[in-house]
C-alpha cells in the first residue's frame, strides 16, 4: 500500500491568480479556495491537481537551455483532430510558442511558455 495519497505538480511564478485562471480556464479546471494567498489550486475533472505558488524573486525558465539538458514540464494531451483548436486557445489565454518545427503530422507536439513563462507541450493523444 502506498504511503502517499496523490500528486500536485506546483509552479513557482510572480502572479498564481493568474496563472491558476490560464490552466483552470485550460484544462476546464476549478480554482479551489483560498486558505493561502502565496499559493493556489486547482483540480480537473480528471483529479489532475496542480498549485501555483507565489515567488517574490521568481524568473522564468529559459528554453532550450544553452547545455541542451532535459527541463521539467507539463504535457497537455488533445484529442485526435483537436490540435489547432487547442493551439488556438493557449494562445488566446497567453501563451507564447516556443518551438514549431514539428507541427502538423503523426508526431504533433508543439510547445509553448504559459504567461509566466514555464514550458509546456500539446501532445496528440
Amino acid at each position: 500500500m502506498a504511503a502517499v495519497e496523490t500528486a500536485v505538480l506546483a509552479l513557482d511564478c510572480a502572479e498564481p491568480e493568474a496563472l491558476a485562471e490560464f490552466y483552470a480556464t485550460l484544462l476546464g479546471a476549478e480554482i479551489q479556495a483560498m486558505t493561502n494567498a502565496d499559493r493556489i489550486e486547482i483540480v480537473a475533472k480528471s483529479g489532475a491537481r496542480m498549485a501555483f505558488l507565489r515567488d517574490h524573486g521568481f524568473a522564468p525558465p529559459s528554453w532550450p537551455r544553452p547545455d541542451d539538458s532535459q527541463q521539467a514540464h507539463l504535457e497537455l494531451i488533445v484529442a485526435q483532430g483537436d490540435m489547432d483548436a487547442a493551439e488556438r486557445q493557449v494562445i488566446d489565454l497567453g501563451a507564447r510558442p516556443l518551438d514549431t518545427k514539428h507541427n502538423g503530422g503523426p508526431r504533433d507536439v508543439r510547445l509553448y511558455s504559459d504567461p509566466a513563462g514555464h514550458p509546456f507541450s500539446l501532445r496528440r493523444a
